[in-house]
């Protein structure tokens, strides 16, 4: 039976400070090893709070073990001896029964679910919140602290506030992801053209003297910072650098090769 009461205000986090640990994309609790990727902001009402979370789950049962864990937490942090609520929605891209998952998309389905935690109803808001975003392999939690005034249908409006804030800012998270994996794979590509640049000029060289240039040294790109603050223009900035430096090193590299064939015709 549904009631618009719930526990006493209790803390508006899982974990406390001392036990945290920051990494690129959340906050990482070494004791699991589960990193919270968002929270959201604190909404107050009326002495009730609301609190949203998400954290990675590829799978169903990844999306309980954290639903486990975070309950968990957040009951022996609360003030009060009654559990907060706690509002849950997933979403994993996962292979159908009976696939491998090697034959295209045709072979994934999105398998997806929601608990109420208490909070009739709220378990499908979150998950509807999920589903207009498109957050996909993701758990979102969003915790609610009774303040001891009932508020009406508006609770449900703060729900998928806090629900929408993390499931937004996982998005970033995971195109940030996808930008420093192709930075790091431009990165390389670009580091093996200009040492394969650097042998065609030793090379030019001792055809023609005056065709000296200096050997560009390759400094590994620190993007931590970047990642940290999900500076999503950057990246694809840096991206765009890296692809017009690999045009530039290839023609460079064609340019050279042709004039040292040419040169060597001409002997």
């Amino acid at each position: 039976m549904h009631s618009d009461r719930g526990p006493r205000l209790g803390l508006p986090t899982p974990t406390p400070p001392e036990t945290e640990m920051r990494t690129e994309t959340g906050t990482r609790d070494p004791a699991t090893s589960l990193i919270t990727l968002a929270t959201s902001q604190e909404i107050r009402d009326r002495g009730s709070a609301f609190v949203g979370y998400v954290y990675r789950a590829r799978t169903a049962e990844d999306a309980r073990k954290v639903l486990q864990y975070h309950h968990a937490n957040a009951n022996a942090n609360a003030r009060s001896t009654k559990e907060a609520y706690g509002i849950a929605a997933w979403r994993c891209m996962v292979v159908k029964p009976g696939r491998t998952g090697l034959g295209g998309p045709d072979e994934f389905e999105v398998e997806e679910g929601c608990e109420d935690g208490g909070e009739r109803w709220a378990g499908k808001r979150v998950l509807g919140v999920m589903r207009r975003e498109g957050a996909i392999d993701g758990v979102v939690i969003v915790r609610r602290w009774f303040g001891g005034t009932l508020l009406g249908p508006v609770r449900f409006t703060h729900i998928e506030t806090c629900a929408g804030e993390v499931c937004r800012r996982f998005k970033r998270v995971e195109e940030m992801e996808e930008c420093i994996q192709s930075l790091k794979t431009l990165d390389d590509l670009l580091a093996t053209l200009r040492a394969q640049l650097a042998t065609t000029l030793e090379q030019a060289r001792t055809t023609d003297p005056s065709s000296c240039h200096s050997r560009a040294k390759n400094k590994v790109p620190d993007y931590r910072t970047m990642q940290e603050d999900l500076d999503l223009t950057k990246a694809r900035r840096l991206i765009h650098a890296r692809e017009c430096a690999i045009k530039n090193t290839k023609t460079l590299i064609e340019k050279y090769n042709t004039s040292t064939c040419n040169g060597n015709l001409a002997q």
